[in-house]
């Protein structure tokens, strides 16, 4: 069943405009083409470089039902496969693990490479006999999925049909070019999950503005203040917020947390934070980064897997510091989680139109609306 939503209103400006329907959030139809318009369509984050850090490392990754396994290979890259055997379609890796010499079906025993050609077909010409004439392993190789990986996150198109990850994110790259330079995560305690009851967009759309920061996150506000942020929305591609004053954590002898190198001064006192369409959530400030992956898991669930990543290697912070910075971001991180919840239950409301959003305000939430709603106009004149 296909429920062709009325997404004229969101396509005009912030000014006019209403936000997407609450099928969009509700209804399982609407998820389904989403799924295929807004995540497979376009560079969707899937998972961590540093999930897979020395050759031979494999972690299976569940995509929307997508079956993924990425892999790290003899040259230092990341590759993402279809997690598939080319035989009978059996799952190759159920769990993260090292590969010792190849990936083995544990069906038959065919087996690829880290770079995914097929290379041994045992006993696939009869007892004995490992090759066959109608078999030929070079048109057999694991289905390559195409795939970038930047700020430590591994992205995908699935469809392959997007532009180039480079030429898709050019203006934010550029943007952000200062933070091209190696990031180290901080360890087992610079990671952590939220289970959060409402849709992805939900949360994509409330980590766009800062308009909430005095109602929602009261001890932030009280130094990076909502006077002190500027909006971030560039029509089409990502959108956002800025603070003009990011106060760098301390310990009890005054320690911060080394710099990254050659910043300019802009990254004195600012900080950004961008949602880089569709599901990535990214923050930059002048001593560490983070990475929020959504994970949509239907209509009305998503997980966020948080990431913090430093200028130097764990083992080089001042002790206990990348803790307290943990904690402290995850503590703001769950003050919204009764925001985007709240929201999720509201769409229940039959009479809610998409609601009014402010001009001053909401411009980086609107650009959000505006680019769902293209990419699924896109994806029905196909």
């Amino acid at each position: 069943m296909t429920i062709h939503t009325e997404l004229g209103s969101v396509l005009r400006s912030v000014a006019e405009a209403r936000g997407l329907p609450n099928a969009h959030y509700t209804d399982p139809a609407v998820f389904a083409e989403e799924r295929q318009s807004v995540l497979f369509a376009n560079w969707a984050g899937v998972g961590f470089a540093k999930d897979v850090p020395e050759t031979g490392d494999a972690k299976p990754v569940n995509f929307l039902g997508m079956p993924l396994l990425l892999v790290r290979d003899e040259d230092g890259g990341v590759n993402v496969y279809q997690n598939t055997c080319r035989h009978r379609g059996m799952i190759l890796v159920e769990e993260p693990q090292k590969i010792r010499g190849a990936i083995r079906c544990p069906y038959h025993s065919w087996c690829y490479t880290l770079k995914g050609a097929l290379r041994t077909t045992p006993h696939v010409g009869g007892p004995g006999r490992s090759i066959h004439e109608d078999i030929k392993r070079d048109e057999l190789g694991l289905i390559r999925i195409r795939s970038y990986v930047w700020q430590d996150v591994v992205f995908v198109n699935i469809d392959g049909k997007a532009p180039a990850f480079e030429v898709a994110n050019q203006h934010l790259l550029e943007r952000w070019k200062e933070f091209d330079q190696p990031l180290y995560h901080g360890g087992a305690g610079a990671s952590f999950t939220l289970s959060l009851d409402t849709n992805w967009k939900l949360a994509v759309e409330n980590y766009c503005e800062s308009y909430h920061l005095p109602w929602v996150h009261p001890g932030l506000n009280s130094y990076s203040r909502l006077e002190d942020h500027y909006n971030i929305e560039e029509r089409g591609l990502y959108s956002g917020q800025g603070s003009l004053v990011y106060r760098q954590l301390k310990d009890d002898a005054g320690t911060v947390f080394p710099d990254f190198g050659a910043l300019s001064d802009k990254w004195d006192t600012g900080s950004e934070y961008i949602a880089v369409y569709p599901n990535v959530l990214l923050g930059v400030h002048r001593d560490h980064t983070f990475a929020i992956l959504l994970e949509p898991v239907d209509q009305t669930h998503t997980i966020e897997h948080v990431e913090i990543y430093y200028a130097r290697p764990a083992d080089d912070l001042p002790k206990g510091l990348s803790d307290r910075n943990t904690a402290q971001w995850k503590e703001v991180f769950e003050e919204d989680i009764f925001v985007v919840e709240g929201m999720q239950k509201g769409r229940s409301g039959i009479f809610f139109d998409g609601g009014k959003f402010s001009p001053a305000m909401d411009g980086p939430t609107h650009n959000f609306h505006h680019w769902v709603a293209s990419q699924i106009e896109a994806g029905r004149s196909c």
